[in-house]
């Protein structure tokens, strides 16, 4: 669910800003990234796993020319953890070339990818999105965007994705609105991002979420056109040379993801039209409401559970202490001592502050709990 994507058309240097934008858009996704580009009707993909910064140096993007590009971090949750699903995936087709972005999860497409094998269909990832594309080379449409609006009505479930063709970038996003994508500009390039924090840090300006079951269309034409900025921001059905946008499948009552404000997204966003720092902050004062207690203080469990437990002590009263220490050294492995250390995986990510919460009564905010496994460590 939790991966990032990222698009931009109409600027010299594509490539170099997607990098800075997926970089923004890390913490959606740590196992792979890729970057695709076009450029006088060829397409270039550089994908790795890994984070950004250590897949992506000057001469990898070098090796992605072009005016328009997309990017991608992943976060699987169809499929392995490999280089074969790191995305974008390209695929040469009787429309020409394509490169797609995906964040979302089909939960049919398992049913599907069973009926597109018995009609001879060989796939070469186990990832969801290589369905989707399977599905929009065997449509009967000839134009892209047909083609794709046809694919995109045969699966279910959640999908915000980013698309590269040779001549437009179009972004996607599912009829329940369940992952965000927003629409921004610079220097008359106009850019895609599933945050606005990417906005932030390459100096885009916002015009607006993408709206659920909202297709966008844009090609060279709008660089640069007022025209183009006037119909990006007017919303779904607005049109100007180089930029369309449609909403193409039946309307859904919105189902947006609620993890997204909870844990995903970066506290520095405008998420779903509202900022996600305050939506935590707001969280924590509700929660004091329903469960008051009688404690010395309010510790957050870092990162996620800060904001939270800012707003509970803000409400409540009592004292906020960051008593719990977090090692933002901690990669995804490390060498255990042979002889075992207790609850030695959780230690070595948070360590409490003994001086400031031995025999204090204490408001615990976490930002989630799934097991409640590592709560009671």
């Amino acid at each position: 669910h939790c991966c990032g994507v990222f698009g931009i058309i109409g600027h010299s240097e594509a490539a170099r800003l997607v990098y800075l934008g997926l970089y923004a858009l890390q913490h959606r996704g740590q196992e792979s990234c890729g970057i695709a580009t076009t450029n006088l009707g060829a397409m270039f993909v550089e994908r790795g796993m890994g984070e950004v910064a250590d897949v992506f140096d000057g001469d990898r993007l070098d090796r992605l020319p072009g005016r328009a590009a997309i990017g991608h971090v992943r976060y699987s949750t169809a499929g392995a953890s490999n280089l074969a699903n790191s995305q974008p995936v390209r695929i040469e087709s009787r429309r020409g070339s394509i490169a797609v972005g995906h964040n979302g999860n089909l939960v049919n497409a398992g049913q599907l990818r069973v009926h597109l094998e018995k009609q001879g269909s060989i796939f070469t990832s186990s990832s969801d999105t290589e369905v989707l594309l399977h599905l929009f080379a065997r449509s009967e449409d000839d134009g892209i965007l047909d083609a794709l609006i046809d694919a995109l009505g045969q699966v279910s479930g959640a999908f915000t994705m980013t698309l590269l063709t040779n001549e437009s970038l179009i972004g996607a996003r599912d009829p329940l609105g369940f992952r965000p994508l927003s629409i921004g500009h610079i220097d008359g390039a106009i850019v895609l991002a599933s945050e606005t924090c990417a906005f932030d840090l390459i100096g885009a300006q916002f015009i607006r979420d993408v709206e659920p079951g909202e297709m966008i269309e844009i090609g060279e034409e709008a660089v640069g056109s007022e025209a183009a900025l006037e119909a990006a921001a007017a919303g779904p059905g607005a049109a100007a040379a180089g930029f369309r946008s449609m909403q193409p499948w039946r309307r859904q009552p919105e189902r947006r993801c609620i993890f997204e404000h909870v844990y995903f997204a970066r506290p520095d966003s405008q998420l779903f039209g509202a900022g996600v720092m305050d939506g935590r902050k707001r969280m924590g004062v509700i929660l004091a409401q329903e469960a008051p207690t009688d404690a010395d203080m309010v510790v957050p469990v870092p990162d996620g559970g800060t904001f939270a437990a800012l707003g509970y002590a803000a409400e409540s009263g009592l004292p906020f202490e960051p008593a719990l220490i977090r090692n933002h050294y901690v990669g995804r492995t490390f060498i255990e001592p042979r002889q075992a250390i207790r609850h030695f995986g959780v230690k070595v990510k948070l360590n409490p502050v003994a001086s400031v919460t031995k025999g204090k009564r204490v408001v615990l905010i976490d930002d989630s709990i799934v097991r409640g496994t590592t709560s009671a460590k």
